[in-house]
């Protein structure tokens, strides 16, 4: 397994440590998931998230090369923003999500998913017929996301950089905790506000340390991604690998809106075309179980008479609520909120609400 520049830390800590693709990650330290889940949405947490992928797409052409092979209108970003995106496959599938920065017309970094950094890596430099310069610099960067309602207030101890004025999906390059050149961003993945930090990682330590120095007087602690993805789950965000992934359509996932197919061509754009105005078979949902159940990845979504209609793609108990809540694809005569399906649990049917 690969390792990222804090496992030994993570390691000392006592986390229980897993293979999460391909790296040594840290799934929930002795406080437990449901304890962590909840100092990140009433206090704040840090996140090890070095595993993610970082590209530099450079060039004269780096905007026309970005409109083609994303989905999302590159052109509405200004410098200093970010967009949320997607790669469409050429087969009505997404290769991956990821998140663009806007350095400038000519300049620009991707971020993109841990498990797909090779197969992206790939993909953009097969799709490149636009002279791009192409970076794959996900070796050299360290990344923590610091989240939660008490997070801005104790960045705000290390730099210098008027983090309030920072919007949602906006970042800065700035000095942080010593550090040259940290971007600032914010673009978090739970619903709790906060930031992350990219860095090079020779300063991996440095920062971790300066975070955990200003941290006492906040609560801070380690997070791992057990709590990330219920997190995330209950802000209803989708994770590669299970709610998309490459036989999944933006269109099916609920993702046409950051499909602009007014605004330019891109790849895929005729099929989305066609399957926008032919209606999708399936669509993701979000549901909520109407009884006591933990709805798992994989478990069969029913109708009343139990007629298999779909599958879940992700699913959890809360933290907060002790509800089981998930996501899926139901055939969409069954996908309208407020409809009552079932979920197939060890031959038994557990009704959930679409919400």
């Amino acid at each position: 397994m690969k390792t990222t520049p804090f496992t030994d830390i993570h390691i000392a800590l006592g986390a229980k440590m897993a293979d999460f693709a391909g790296f040594n990650m840290p799934i929930q330290y002795p406080t437990g998931i449901n304890q962590e889940h909840m100092i990140v949405r009433e206090g704040v947490g840090v996140f090890d998230v070095s595993h993610m992928g970082e590209f530099w797409v450079k060039g004269e052409k780096a905007l026309d090369f970005l409109q083609y092979i994303t989905t999302n209108d590159v052109s509405k970003l200004e410098a200093g923003k970010a967009q949320y995106t997607c790669f469409p496959n050429g087969k009505g599938g997404i290769v991956d999500d990821l998140i663009i920065y806007k350095y400038s017309t000519t300049k620009y970094l991707l971020v993109v998913n841990a498990g797909n950094i090779d197969k992206d890596w790939a993909w953009v430099n097969e799709q490149n017929t636009f002279g791009v310069q192409l970076e794959n610099a996900s070796d050299r960067y360290g990344q923590l996301a610091v989240q939660g309602p008490k997070a801005t207030e104790m960045l705000q101890l290390l730099t210098d950089a008027d983090l309030s004025a920072i919007p949602y999906y906006a970042f800065r390059e700035w000095s942080f905790a010593g550090v040259q050149g940290v971007i600032l961003s914010n673009t978090g993945y739970t619903g709790a506000g906060g930031f992350e930090l990219y860095f090079p990682k020779e300063y991996s330590q440095q920062i971790w340390d300066a975070l955990f120095e200003v941290g006492k007087d906040f609560g801070l602690a380690p997070i791992g991604l057990g709590a990330r993805d219920s997190l995330r789950l209950e802000k209803w965000y989708c994770l590669y690998g299970h709610d998309i992934d490459d036989t999944t359509s933006p269109l099916e996932a609920g993702l046409g809106w950051i499909t602009k197919f007014d605004a330019k061509d891109f790849i895929d754009k005729e099929f989305l075309l066609k399957q926008k105005a032919e209606g999708v078979q399936r669509k993701l949902v979000h549901f909520e179980c109407q009884e006591r159940a933990i709805p798992r990845c994989g478990y069969e979504i029913c109708d009343a008479e139990g007629t298999v209609i779909g599958n879940v793609t992700s699913g959890i108990m809360l933290p907060t609520t002790k509800i089981g809540v998930g996501m899926g694809y139901v055939k969409t005569a069954f996908a309208k909120k407020e409809t009552i399906i079932y979920i197939k649990i060890r031959e038994k049917l557990i009704p959930a609400k679409i919400v």
